[in-house]
């Protein structure tokens, strides 16, 4: 999933702020204990997400996807006083993991985590969010997006991670390659919906910037 030179992504970590140390102790422990440790967002992403965050202010936060907390941590860094961000994994091995860096984080109390099937849960959570970050498993993002797009008021800011698919989206697909598939079948939804904006940001594997119109 990287798709720049290895100088120039060096450069560009270099002249990116540094993620906090416990963000990088977060993504060391990832690193040695936890299986695919790629799905971390890791630094540049992060702090993509934090500023994005800054700059919207949001007061509610959805996560579809917590895998070990660091990009909810990330997105936190954003929420204004007494705001939430709410995260969805169906990985309870996860939740352990996650629960000790949000407990630490300055956000323990910011930080609400559910586990189970988010197709189920979101349409339990009666909540205006401001801020969608979508990055669970690839073939629901459309689901996840259609039960979203609709609730969701005018300039509501979602973002679909890893829609570059380490360039898989660009080729032609094999019929048995589910998850790329659904990324296509994703972008080209995004694309074609007129109830949307949309930015296609070639940051490490890809992220969706979208917005209600």
């Amino acid at each position: 999933m990287d798709f720049l030179p290895e100088h120039i992504s060096n450069y560009t970590d270099a002249h990116t702020t540094d993620e906090s140390d416990l963000l990088n102790r977060l993504n060391r422990e990832t690193h040695l204990t936890v299986l695919q440790p790629r799905m971390l967002s890791g630094h540049l992403q992060g702090r993509t997400l934090s500023m994005l965050s800054k700059m919207l202010r949001p007061k509610n936060i959805l996560e579809i996807g917590t895998y070990t907390g660091y990009s909810a941590i990330c997105l936190a860094e954003g929420l204004i006083a007494g705001g939430i961000l709410h995260t969805i994994d169906i990985n309870e091995e996860l939740e352990t993991i996650a629960n000790k860096y949000f407990k630490e984080s300055p956000f323990s109390d910011q930080i609400q985590q559910h586990i189970g099937n988010a197709l189920e849960i979101i349409p339990s959570l009666d909540i205006d969010f401001d801020l969608v970050f979508i990055d669970a498993d690839k073939e629901n993002y459309l689901n996840y997006y259609n039960l979203l797009i609709d609730k969701v008021k005018s300039g509501t800011i979602l973002i679909a991670d890893n829609v570059l698919w380490s360039g898989k989206v660009t080729e032609e697909a094999n019929p048995k390659d589910f998850e790329t598939i659904a990324l296509q079948q994703f972008n080209t939804a995004i694309q074609n919906d007129e109830r949307v904006e949309n930015l296609l940001f070639p940051i490490r594997d890809g992220l969706m910037i979208i917005r209600k119109k």
